[in-house]
C-alpha cells in the first residue's frame, strides 16, 4: 500500500490554512483528489475537527523544518494514538480491491487517519527531513520532498522562482 498520497493529503490540508474553514473549498479539495464520497459526506461539524487537525499537522511540518526529528516523531505518535488506524478492503468507483485506512465515521476522522498514517509512513520509510515548510518569504506552506537527493526547500516552483529572483537581485545590489 502506497501511503504517499495520504501524506500528500496532509500537505494539502495544512496548506489550506483559513480557507479550510469553508465547506465548499474543502469539498473542492476532496473532489480534486478523488475523494468524492468524502466530499459528499462532509459536514460543518467536520470543519472544526479538521481545523484542529491542520494545526497539529502544521506542528509536525514545523518541527521537521527545524530539524527536530524527535519532536516530529512525538507529535506523530500522539496523533496516531488519537486517530487509530482501521484498515478495510474496499472496491469502489470501478477500482479493483484495495485498502483504505478507515471507512465510516466522520469525514474528519477518515482524513485524520489517512494524513497521520501517510506522514508516519514517510518519516519511518524516508526520514523526517522529507517534510518541511517553504523557505520562501513570506510563504509558510508545507511540502513533502520526494526528490531523489532530498533537496526540496520550497512548496512550489512559483516560490522557488520568487526566492531565486530575490537572491539574484540581492547579489546584484551587493556587487
Amino acid at each position: 500500500m502506497d501511503l504517499t498520497s495520504y501524506a500528500e493529503l496532509a500537505v494539502l490540508l495544512v496548506n489550506l490554512g483559513d480557507e479550510g474553514r469553508n465547506i465548499d473549498v474543502l469539498r473542492g479539495l476532496l473532489d480534486e483528489t478523488g475523494r468524492t464520497e468524502a466530499a459528499a459526506r462532509l459536514t460543518r461539524r467536520d470543519l472544526d475537527a479538521l481545523s484542529e487537525l491542520r494545526e497539529e499537522l502544521t506542528g509536525v511540518f514545523e518541527a521537521a523544518s527545524a530539524g527536530d526529528e524527535a519532536e516530529v516523531v512525538e507529535r506523530l505518535n500522539g496523533l496516531l494514538v488519537r486517530h487509530p488506524v482501521h484498515p478495510q478492503i474496499s472496491g469502489h468507483d470501478g477500482q479493483p480491491w484495495h485498502l483504505h485506512l478507515t471507512e465510516g465515521g466522520r469525514v474528519a476522522d477518515t482524513l485524520a487517519v489517512g494524513s497521520v498514517m501517510g506522514l508516519a509512513s514517510v518519516v519511518t520509510g524516508l526520514g523526517a527531513d522529507r517534510l518541511g515548510m517553504c523557505q520562501a518569504t513570506p510563504c509558510r506552506n508545507a511540502y513533502l520532498d520526494t526528490s531523489s537527493n532530498r533537496s526540496r526547500r520550497y512548496c512550489s516552483e512559483r516560490c522557488a522562482s520568487r526566492a531565486n529572483v530575490a537572491a539574484y537581485r540581492a547579489r546584484r545590489r551587493g556587487a
